[in-house]
């Protein structure tokens, strides 16, 4: 319980000191896109789910300045690359974050649709690299340290924050990655089978599985991580975050992994699991040690 009141302190905290800014991804012509009559979708507007995203974005939530740490971490929401749990694993997120002095954008990032994409596979790494680059170009402004500035993924969008911390190019490495129940690999054993089909399509390649299997590409400047999972998740095995743990210590990394023996999937921030609910104090502590 007193956990729980700390998390909602700063839940209240935050709400009166965050300040949204929204930051279109693209300024001019849209990559990989091709023109299609697809309009943005939202259901639930009072716990937003996003889906047909043509104009990817980036919401900018900053702390106080009494508080601010200089850290900043890119949201990238879940969905099973169909749709984007916009505020439970997005907004809400980053509000809580402002109250630890951390500054958050929630990535809008766009969807792998056939309609709306020259090779949908692309689409949503293409602008989670933009979204890092644009959050590194800006951290200046915002009294963010440029060296501090990591990504955070729930589920897809786990995977998708996976994919930008073993894919990445020069200035869109992520200096550390935050993984909540994530897609991982993309082979048949342990993926989730939705987040496969909408990424890869029905018959995807070898090529093509082994590239999105993240736990197969993890390199020696991959970020330092911190994992976190519940092992009866019915939807995302616990087995995707026991292989990404594994190919990290094997290439010694930096990795902090959390298992809670209940929890399902989707819990966001735990507030109705009980103890799970700590978890976020757990990435506090890992964060202020990095």
């Amino acid at each position: 319980m007193r956990f729980l009141f700390v998390i909602l302190f700063f839940i209240n905290l935050s709400s009166g000191v965050a300040q949204d800014q929204i930051i279109h991804l693209w300024e001019d012509e849209v990559p990989n896109a091709k023109v299609s009559s697809l309009e943005e979708q939202l259901k639930n507007p009072e716990a937003r789910v996003i889906s047909k995203v043509t104009d990817p974005t980036l919401e900018v939530y900053l702390p106080s300045s009494v508080i601010n740490s200089g850290t900043m971490i890119m949201i990238c929401p879940g969905g099973g690359y169909g749709a984007l749990a916009y505020d439970k694993e997005g907004t809400d997120i980053a509000k809580w974050l402002n109250g630890q002095g951390i500054a958050a954008a929630v990535l809008k990032y766009r969807l792998p649709e056939d309609e709306s994409n020259q090779v949908p596979h692309l689409t949503p790494l293409m602008d989670a690299k933009q979204g890092i680059e644009i959050l590194r170009s800006m951290a200046g402004q915002w009294g963010i340290d440029p060296s501090k500035v990591g990504v955070m993924g729930f589920s897809a969008g786990g995977h998708l924050a996976a994919t930008l911390g073993t894919h990445f190019e020069g200035t869109n490495r992520p200096d550390f990655m935050v993984l909540i129940y994530p897609v991982v690999t993309m082979k048949k054993d342990f993926t989730h089978s939705g987040s496969r089909t909408n990424l890869l399509g029905l018959d995807p390649s070898n090529e093509l599985v082994d590239l999105y299997s993240n736990e197969l590409q993890v390199k020696p400047d991959t970020p330092p991580t911190f994992i976190l999972h519940s092992e009866n998740d019915l939807v995302v095995p616990v087995e995707n975050t026991l292989q990404l743990y594994k190919a990290l210590k094997k290439q010694k990394i930096d990795v902090e992994m959390h298992l809670y023996p209940h929890g399902g999937h989707g819990f966001a921030m735990g507030l109705q699991h009980g103890r799970l609910a700590t978890w976020m104090l757990l990435l506090q502590e890992w964060l202020k040690a990095i």
